[in-house]
């Protein structure tokens, strides 16, 4: 801190003690005496600097009345500097006793305002306050959830060595989805032995389909392991789970995008599209009927089967196969009196519609009798009856008065029953390689064809 200036006491201009500031500097009058002025107080001035009498400074008597002058305390309050002042002061300029820049000469430093080693002490001295049940409480704790942590990591690594290994196994074009279940794993993997084991298989090749999504639940698996590094093989001791065929698969692989399959009731699905034929697209329509066939197998019986020219004619294969006028069809030829002659003229046609040779005769030759027959109520209804398969090969030119394309007609009747038949079959068979795998129950759901799986006993790669 830097000490205040002293100020000095005013000193006389004169310092001679004989002088006389009167004489040197007034006038005197014709007596003697002084003409400053009719002041009293310079006569009194004059008396006190008469010669032999010393000068007194007021400042200086009212200076020796107060306490001595000390430059650590100029106030006079009584403070005293601090010592650190001087040391926090050393690298900014300030002087300590031991030299310039704090204590002994070192460097300035800023104050430490985070926690002192005191408040660590402190926080040491707490945690020592802690009971050991505590303690031991707490070491258990977090010894728990690093082997829970340790047992899930063993858990992930060795279902991602199963999902290769059965992708590998099995050759699917998709790797499965395997989940071990149980806790801990770790003991399963000391005894080779675990509970359960759910995989998901989608996209399994089965003959002419593909399987959607295969569902397995594994129980009692017994393992040829070295764990967790290589798995060799299994035996389960029984297995449950279900397969979907589904029918966005069957519109793909058996439609060609030109068939759909729905469910129409528990056990059949209906199959409704279009089916090129001559250059000409005609509708398809069928029934599937769904049926276990052995223990790994599915087999189909399709029935209803039939191809339509729409609003002209249908072609139903099979045994009774026939190729017979829509009923609207038939309306219009009884309306039109050309397609009505030319019908009849044909005498297999009349036979088939129950007309005799003379009516029918008379029939293209006299209007009245046309009408009679044409207008007769059960007209139409036999005309749809009449199966035009013979009359197509015997008399294409008829079929074409018909307005039906006798290319066209000609090509479904050569259509069989099996052959369309194979052509919506949603047979198949569970893979070689899925061995001890049993078919039990079957079923139509909305999304597809479902069916139950059993097994048991049934070995993988090396048994145990």
């Amino acid at each position: 801190m830097r000490s205040p200036t002293r100020i000095s006491s005013p000193r006389p201009q004169n310092p001679h003690s004989g002088s006389d500031p009167g004489e040197s500097h007034g006038s005197q009058g014709p007596h003697g005496g002084s003409h400053s002025g009719s002041r009293p107080e310079a006569h009194d001035d004059a008396h006190r600097a008469a010669p032999g009498t010393p000068y007194n400074n007021p400042y200086e008597e009212l200076g020796q009345l107060a306490d001595p002058y000390d430059p650590d305390d100029p106030l006079g309050l009584g403070l005293k500097p601090d010592d650190d002042d001087t040391a926090d002061l050393g690298g900014a300029g300030g002087t300590g006793k031991d030299g310039p820049g704090g204590n002994d000469g070192e460097p300035w430093s800023p104050p430490d305002h985070g926690r002192s080693r005191r408040g660590r002490r402190r926080g040491r001295g707490r945690f020592k306050a802690v009971p050991l049940t505590a303690k031991l409480i707490i070491g258990v704790l977090v010894l728990a959830v690093i082997a829970v942590l340790a047992d899930r990591v063993a858990v992930m690594y060795v279902e991602r060595k199963a999902e290769a290994t059965l992708q590998k196994k099995l050759k699917l074009a998709t790797a499965p989805n395997v989940t071990i279940h149980g806790f801990p794993f770790l003991t399963q993997v000391m005894d080779k032995k675990l509970q359960q084991v759910d995989v998901a298989v989608p996209d399994v090749a089965a003959d002419r389909v593909s399987l959607a999504k295969v569902n397995v639940k594994a129980q009692g698996i017994r393992l040829n392991a070295d764990l967790p590094t290589s798995i060799k093989g299994a035996v389960v001791d029984r297995m449950k789970g279900d397969v979907l065929l589904a029918f966005e698969d069957l519109d793909r692989e058996l439609g060609a995008s030109q068939v759909r399959f729905r469910a129409f009731g528990p056990n059949s699905v209906r199959a409704d599209g279009k089916l090129p034929v001559a250059g000409q697209d005609v509708s398809l329509h069928a029934m599937a009927h769904i049926q276990r066939q052995g223990d790994r197998g599915i087999s189909t019986e399709v029935t209803g089967m039939r191809l339509e020219i729409p609003g002209i004619a249908t072609y139903r294969p099979g045994k009774n196969a026939g190729l017979r006028l829509h009923p609207k069809a038939a309306k219009q030829i009884s309306d039109d009196t050309a397609k009505a002659r030319a019908l009849l003229a044909v005498p297999s046609v009349a036979q088939r519609l129950g007309i005799a040779p003379e009516p029918a005769g008379r029939a293209r030759q006299d209007d009245r009798q046309l009408d009679k027959i044409t207008k007769s109520p059960k007209f139409v209804p036999s005309l749809t009856k009449v199966n035009l398969v013979d009359v197509t090969n015997e008399h294409p030119e008829l079929i074409k008065k018909l307005g039906i394309d006798p290319t066209v007609a000609a090509a479904l009747t050569k259509y069989k029953l099996p052959e369309l038949s194979e052509k919506l079959s949603l047979s198949f068979q569970l893979p070689e390689k899925a061995k001890g795998i049993k078919i039990q129950n079957i079923g139509v759901k909305p999304d597809g064809i479902v069916a139950d799986l059993t097994g048991s006993q049934m070995g993988f790669g090396k048994r145990p």
